[in-house]
């Protein structure tokens, strides 16, 4: 697959050509038909049209107004991981098949620029990378155990769909195995290529996390799990270290709680979790732990929620599945992160790491020396959660990855006996400073801000501005997941083909007009807390008087913002786009 692309739009035909000197076959796509074939260099492709230089095709979707390519025009070099280039993709162009969109009504136009709007929202949010020549989808484990077979199939072919993001995009190149050299599948979450040196040693490591594509969503729009098995906010971390050709691999998973239970914005700060109970939980709950248990092995689950208050019924109904699945492979740990690191002791979370030493120690890590030969394997992972399985999770994740990395870095050689990750400087800065940025990204990409507790990760201690800051990001959390968060899943279901548009029918289900409330009560408490000031700054004769009417307007805000505070669900950015059925 070609580094970047020459793309030539005529007004029959897009045409897109690698740079590479030896390539022959040209992609021609009918922008009347959308029909793509391969033509040859010698044929008659037209040298006039807009031509300019591309650097990946993202893939197709089809909108109110038709057909559209998406194509990456910017992409940033984020390292070289085993010899082998990773991209990450910063800007895309939306290119439309159709010349004009004349033949649409007012309100089609309407709805197609907003399903525009939301492609371009998520292609926006940061943390898309690919490789033209390199599988990044799998684990370093998952590729040393495939068949000569796989190693032939084309990187689309063998792809882990689980974390293809382009993947509903690129369903029209997956029937044609011929131009699949013209695209690649790429991920979305969180890449870092760091190279270090300890005791004269350079080694690289890199953090790859993938975000899942199935039950992907926002904060409290997606929660839980579906009959398929699979759960909101799925993300794969594998840490990579590489020393004089010896590689060493190690993966920890990180999901939300896995069965049916939802957390519906509602306006309140923290919306009550609700368990579904008109559902079987244990269906889902066990095609859950099968696929992991199939893929990964043994499984040490780390529930990181509140054992009290709202979060203490799904601690109790995770532990009871546990223990009615009765499955050999699967260990239950529960952890109030909160309650044990309270007052700063952070300390504390050390307690967690004495008791999972062991475990860590039996499924150890995989390592495949300089020959290809494999040394050891992984026999299990930690699947942590807490709520969001954001901040809490990556804390505690940085924590075990530092651990595997010690064990990693003396088996190699690069730490001598006695020594400590810890105490190299430049190493441990670098390390905390990554798995930061990686509770940044995943955090940005699910909830829609930085992650809090990062200043513990960054500096091993709590700190006054990092309390302060997570204050801030809370806000912003809130405002964003009551007020955005609907058009923000809206958009991903578009993106993914969890909603597809058709085009023969041309409505869509966006003018989904509010009611009365919506508009008329927020004027009306804004309108009576003003009065209440105005009253106040401009006092009547005497003081009953003002105190009668600040009495009045502030009883009318009041009962106001109640009134509303209790129809939290009718005022918050609900979506609108019709997902493929789910249960939650």
């Amino acid at each position: 697959i070609a580094q970047a692309y020459f793309t030539r739009t005529t007004p029959e035909k897009f045409y897109i050509e690698a740079y590479d000197d030896g390539a022959e076959d040209i992609l021609a796509i009918d922008r009347v038909s959308t029909e793509m074939t391969l033509t040859g260099r010698t044929s008659d492709v037209p040298t006039s049209g807009d031509g300019r230089q591309i650097h990946g095709l993202m893939g197709t979707i089809r909108l109110v107004a038709g057909m559209y390519l998406i194509v990456i025009t910017k992409k940033k070099k984020v390292g070289d991981l085993l010899g082998h280039t990773v991209w990450k993709a910063v800007d895309f162009d939306i290119i439309s098949y159709k010349k004009t969109i004349l033949h649409l009504t007012e309100n089609q136009m309407l709805d197609n620029k907003t399903l525009l709007s939301m492609i371009k929202r998520v292609l926006h949010t940061d943390g898309f990378y690919f490789a033209t020549d390199y599988d990044l989808t799998h684990t370093l484990q998952r590729l040393a155990n495939t068949c000569p077979e796989f190693q032939e199939m084309s990187l689309l072919e063998r792809a882990d769909q689980r974390f293809v993001w382009n993947g509903h995009l690129l369903r029209e190149f997956m029937t044609q195995p011929e131009l699949h050299k013209f695209v690649y599948p790429v991920i979305h979450g969180f890449i870092s290529i760091k190279s270090s040196c300890v005791n004269g040693k350079v080694f690289e490591w890199s953090i790859i996390s993938r975000r899942s594509c199935f039950r992907a969503g926002v904060r409290y729009y997606i929660r839980g799990i579906d009959s398929e098995g699979h759960v909101a906010n799925y993300v794969e971390t594998e840490q990579i270290v590489q020393y004089s050709s010896t590689k060493a691999s190690f993966v920890q998973t990180r999901g939300s709680i896995p069965f049916y239970w939802s957390q519906r914005p509602n306006l309140r700060y923290k919306p009550k979790p609700q368990i579904n109970k008109t559902v079987n939980h244990l269906d889902g709950f066990q095609r859950h732990f099968d696929s992991q248990i199939i893929l990964y092995g043994r499984q040490v689950i780390l529930n990181l929620i509140n054992q009290k208050g709202s979060e203490k019924p799904l601690e109790l109904a995770f532990d009871r599945m546990v223990t009615s699945l009765g499955n050999g492979m699967i260990k239950y740990i529960a952890f109030d992160f909160h309650k044990e690191c309270s007052q700063m002791r952070w300390h504390r979370l050390y307690i967690l790491l004495d008791m999972v030493a062991a475990l860590q120690e039996e499924f150890g890590y995989f390592l495949v020396d300089a020959d290809g030969m494999v040394l050891l394997n992984q026999e299990g992972v930690f699947r942590s959660n807490c709520m969001d399985c954001l901040d809490r999770t990556n804390v505690v994740q940085s924590l075990l990855a530092r651990r595997s990395l010690q064990s990693q870095l003396q088996r190699m050689g690069v730490l001598h006996q006695g020594q400590r990750v810890e105490e190299q400087t430049d190493l441990e800065k670098t390390y905390r400073n990554a798995w930061a940025d990686n509770a940044d990204a995943c955090a940005k990409q699910y909830a829609g801000t930085g992650a809090l507790k990062t200043d513990f990760t960054r500096t091993g201690k709590r700190t006054v501005w990092g309390l302060l800051m997570d204050g801030w990001n809370s806000m912003i959390r809130y405002f964003k997941n009551n007020f955005s968060d609907g058009f923000r899943q809206d958009s991903i279901d578009l993106f993914l083909g969890n909603y597809v548009v058709d085009e023969a029918n041309g409505n869509t289900p966006l003018h989904d007009p509010h009611d009365w409330k919506f508009l008329t009560l927020p004027i009306i408490m804004v309108v009576a807390f003003s009065m209440c000031i105005i009253c106040l700054l401009m006092a009547g004769d005497t003081w009953t008087e003002t105190l009668a009417y600040v009495l009045f307007w502030g009883v009318a805000g009041m009962v106001t913002g109640g009134f509303i505070l209790f129809n939290g669900l009718d005022f918050v950015d609900s979506p609108r786009l019709v997902r493929l059925e789910r249960q939650d």
